[in-house]
């Protein structure tokens, strides 16, 4: 019989959340927003491979901060070893479309450095795709605090990188505990952990309460930040962007999902981060069946997602086994190589019309 505890549904939907965001958005990476609706349609299914979705690396990490957080039984030090290690080795198994930064920031480690000074001075999206399940598995908010630090610091040292991750997850934890969302209180929440270094990024996050208090819709807002031809990989256009759509539909999952894919640009991490937050909401059961069942991966598959946040709600209830579901690393290469032709095909296909 499945699990229907709050923290087991917070938890799966979350990372499922984020792997069907993810999927949707996918195809549309990169777009802008005027041509992706001429050119791929409304993004209301599945786009990438023949009606079928698969994930990148947005899902990827999620998946992987769940891993050590069972491996390490929730202990700081022991989350920080495990997720660097769990980094070098999905890096060498060659994931296609890394970051900059976390690339470099994976050789890094490869090459001895410490996860406290792996990090590379950059404000992109890394740390922030990874951080709604933080909010969704802790119920302290310090120590949130600490772990998703521990995480962002660990590829990105731009303190912009930490604070985006932080709205992050403070928005997935807001998230799980009710339908009842006030930005405002949320802001001033916010504005407790990163303090005043982190006030240009307080000054968006006001800014997108007033506009959705005024009912604008979530592409306008991203316009009004002069992302005409889509949402950067920027922490502070990403950010915005995502926590106004999560405000303006908390509890549709859907809506969200399409409001910040219909915004172009980085699709498939604002649609991934957005689905993790509105999931751990809404749960699995507020996720279109179609979108989840569409998810067309191996060895990452929807059941074994699954299998990794009940192991993870398992943990959080005191279970003895530190020993995480795993991936056949022959597998996660053959995968990422095929990943590879398919995004390879829609780079293609962007050389030609409709522009």
């Amino acid at each position: 019989m499945p699990k229907t505890s709050p923290t087991n549904e917070a938890i799966t939907g979350c990372i499922l959340g984020t792997a069907v965001g993810d999927s949707i958005g996918l195809p549309y990476e990169g777009v802008s927003r005027k041509r992706l609706l001429r050119m791929l349609g409304k993004p209301d299914r599945h786009r990438f491979l023949f009606g079928h979705g698969m994930v990148s690396d947005d899902t990827e990490h999620t998946c992987m901060v769940a891993q050590s957080l069972i491996a390490s039984s929730f202990q700081l030090d022991g989350f920080t070893s495990d997720f660097a290690r769990r980094l070098r080795y999905w890096f060498a198994a060659l994931p296609a479309g890394v970051g900059k930064a976390t690339a470099r920031a994976c050789i890094k480690l490869w090459f001895g450095f410490s996860p406290n000074n792996s990090g590379v001075f950059s404000a992109g999206n890394g740390p922030a795709m990874r951080s709604a399940i933080f909010g969704a598995v802790f119920e302290d908010l310090d120590t949130m605090v600490s772990f998703v630090r521990a995480s962002a610091i660990m590829t990105h040292s731009d303190p912009k990188a930490e604070y985006g991750a932080i709205a992050i997850a403070l928005a997935a934890f807001t998230a799980k505990r009710g339908t009842t969302i006030d930005g405002v209180q949320y802001v001033k929440q916010l504005e407790s952990f990163i303090g005043s270094n982190g006030d240009e990024l307080l000054v968006l996050l006001r800014n997108v309460v007033e506009s959705v208090a005024k009912s604008e819709s979530t592409k306008d807002y991203a316009v009004s930040l002069n992302l005409e031809r889509g949402v950067t990989g920027y922490t502070y256009h990403t950010v915005p962007v995502v926590i106004h759509a999560w405000l303006s539909h908390h509890c549709d999952y859907r809506a969200a999902v399409t409001s910040v894919i219909e915004c172009g640009g980085d699709a498939d991490t604002t649609a991934a981060i957005v689905g993790g937050i509105v999931g751990t909401s809404t749960g699995v059961s507020g996720i279109p069946e179609k979108w989840i069942s569409g998810i067309c991966e191996w060895p990452r598959s929807v059941g074994w997602m699954r299998k990794l946040a009940d192991q993870l709600d398992d943990s959080i209830n005191g279970s003895a086994d530190r020993t995480p579901i795993s991936l056949n690393p022959a597998a996660g290469i053959l995968r990422n190589l095929f990943f590879l032709v398919v995004v390879l095909f829609h780079g293609f296909r962007r050389l030609f019309p409709p522009y």
